[in-house]
């Protein structure tokens, strides 16, 4: 029996702006992304609606930027807003090429300004029996505001998630300090694609000069064969974070 291939990238969008926050840059960053042609992306600080913004700034999309990024490309997509604000709102999305057969978002923010939320979808994998479960996430800044969250999705994937079945949990995680890994191997037996195939985290933050581990993407039930950060030097001049890409098998 052949084996089913997918492509997954998570990325934090900074909003559609560049590392200065001076420049508009959306069209440039749905263009490198349809480059990386991944099947399904976990995205993180995603622009639902800014008043301000959409005055100000010429090129500014007439509709959600969820909704921009996956026009002709990828039909399925879920965004949660978790920041709101009185000029509009930002979050996560999960963009698929594959059917998204339904999804809920868990909002973990302690703070209203803050995007930090669990977006839970499960997603049908065609000529395959398998539900693909996905869990794209965006953690807090401080440890303990993260340890919350940690238990929160350790508890949300033992209760949803049955533990035959294909399990992807990705996105910027902040984790200064490692303490995911001692949940996620300890708990609930996921292992991270980028150090399984070179036995340690992939640096993203800063994108111009990365030193920090912020992005992962962990997975269980699947076989990772690829994992990088893409080498354009046009993703340095996007956001502050580099995209993560990884190829599994099935």
């Amino acid at each position: 029996m052949s084996k089913q291939s997918l492509r997954i990238l998570t990325y934090n969008l900074h909003k559609g702006f560049n590392t200065g926050n001076r420049q508009f840059i959306l069209h440039e960053m749905r263009e490198a992304l349809r480059e990386a042609d991944a099947d399904i992306m976990l995205l993180q600080e995603i622009q639902g609606e800014h008043s301000g913004h959409q005055q100000k700034h010429q090129h500014w999309p007439d509709c959600p930027h969820c909704d921009f990024i996956a026009e002709d490309m990828w039909p399925h997509f879920a965004y949660a807003k978790n920041a709101v604000y009185s000029v509009g709102h930002h979050g996560n999305a999960i963009l698929s090429k594959y059917a998204l057969q339904s999804w809920e978002n868990i909002n973990v923010s302690p703070y209203s300004w803050a995007s930090r939320s669990l977006l839970h979808g499960v997603i049908h994998i065609p000529d395959t029996q398998n539900e693909l479960h996905i869990i794209c996430l965006h953690l807090g800044l401080t440890g303990t505001e993260r340890k919350r969250q940690l238990q929160t999705l350790c508890e949300r994937i033992d209760e949803h998630v049955p533990h035959d079945a294909p399990l992807i949990v990705a996105g910027d995680f902040n984790d200064w300090n490692g303490q995911a890994e001692k949940h996620f191997t300890q708990r609930l037996d996921l292992k991270e694609a980028f150090r399984t195939l070179h036995k340690r985290h992939a640096r993203t933050w800063p994108s111009w000069m990365p030193i920090f581990k912020m992005d992962r993407i962990y997975y269980r039930g699947l076989e990772p064969t690829f994992c990088e950060c893409p080498p354009h030097s046009s993703w340095k001049m996007l956001s502050d974070h580099a995209p993560l890409i990884a190829a599994f098998e099935f």
